[in-house]
């Protein structure tokens, strides 16, 4: 299927592994021009050749919302202008609720929360003036099903999903939609380094029985970010195997 994205300017945030890195292989197979980031230079470097379709890497980190506004504004210059961004970044460390003292929140809210909004910011005027944006957002499956052992991320994907959701609203007239895409446990080297010797669908209680692959979980960000999709806005996508057992 034609996402009618082919020439669309594509920013991808911590895209060189992980589901970062698929969502922006799938961007780029659709005919997007994507550029990425990174802070390592051999990793960023695999990437781009991962990548292709001329993908333009820019070592960068996006750690707090000054960086990760930086990033942004250094790819704006690079495509001319932003079409679809998607946000996305490293997790916090593991720690439970109970073990993890309030001084380490904050830095918990930089790189998962305010770093979303310092993106979307610089984002949007562009967007909303081209009266054509996508927002797409990489999540977790935490903000409605919490995961044992991870309670700063949890807590700081829960104030992303609600930024979202009221960001999607304030600019649906302009053109732009606003989605976040949840994922569950993809095999990604930041569920091996969390998980250790855990890596089973049985572990994980993932009725599926398998984990995700990474690759299948960009192409549903890249239809996100595409033509068809241009009636959805405010949406947050399980996409865990049907790990989430809730109702909503």
């Amino acid at each position: 299927m034609d996402l009618g994205i082919t020439g669309k300017r594509a920013i991808v945030a911590a895209g060189t592994a992980g589901l970062g890195l698929a969502t922006a292989v799938s961007l780029a197979s659709n005919g997007a021009r994507v550029v990425v980031c990174g802070r390592d230079d051999k990793r960023l470097q695999s990437a781009i050749e991962k990548i292709g379709h001329g993908c333009i890497g820019i070592r960068h980190d996006v750690s707090t919302h000054e960086s990760a506004m930086d990033f942004v504004r250094a790819a704006i210059e690079v495509l001319g202008g932003v079409d679809i961004l998607v946000t996305n970044g490293g997790g916090p460390p593991p720690g439970t609720a109970l073990d993890t003292p309030i001084d380490k929140y904050p830095a918990a809210l930089e790189l998962s929360l305010l770093s979303v909004i310092g993106m979307c910011q610089v984002a949007l005027p562009y967007m909303r003036e081209q009266k054509w944006g996508r927002i797409v957002a990489i999540t977790s499956i935490s903000v409605k099903q919490p995961i044992a052992n991870l309670a700063l991320s949890n807590t700081a994907r829960a104030g992303v999903t609600g930024y979202l959701k009221s960001l999607a609203r304030d600019v649906a007239g302009d053109g732009v939609t606003v989605n976040s895409v949840q994922p569950g446990i993809h095999l990604t080297d930041r569920i091996k380094d969390v998980s250790g010797n855990t890596l089973s669908a049985e572990a994980f209680g993932i009725p599926a029985g398998f984990l995700g692959d990474p690759s299948d979980f960009g192409e549903i960000c890249a239809f996100f970010a595409s033509e068809q999709a241009r009636y959805i806005t405010g949406a947050h996508l399980n996409v865990d195997g049907g790990q989430y057992a809730g109702l909503q």
